[in-house]
């Protein structure tokens, strides 16, 4: 199953949000069962249309996916995925 971490920033807003083993091997399964675990969630990674926000990121392992708009990177049993949030301010 893999992996899904969290920034500190998305835990803020889900304070019970930990490291989480899901077993889809599909992004936006794993964002549709994140959603049903902690409501709203969903909403701060995609937009709308179901695509990536542009103040996050998502990584699998050490690589940003490459699909944005559709999140069909492949997942493996075995991958972490980040789900990251950018900080921006002045």
């Amino acid at each position: 199953m893999p992996t899904i971490k969290f920034t500190a920033n998305l835990k803020r807003f889900y304070p019970e949000l930990s490291e989480i083993e899901l077993e889809s091997l599909d992004l936006n399964e794993i964002l549709d069962e994140l959603e049903s675990r902690f409501k709203g969630l969903k909403d701060y990674v995609v937009d709308e249309q179901g695509q990536l926000r542009k103040h996050v990121n998502i990584f699998i392992g050490d690589e940003l996916i490459q699909d944005r708009i559709k999140l069909s990177d492949a997942v493996k049993p075995t991958d972490e995925i980040y789900i990251m949030q950018a900080l921006s301010g002045g």
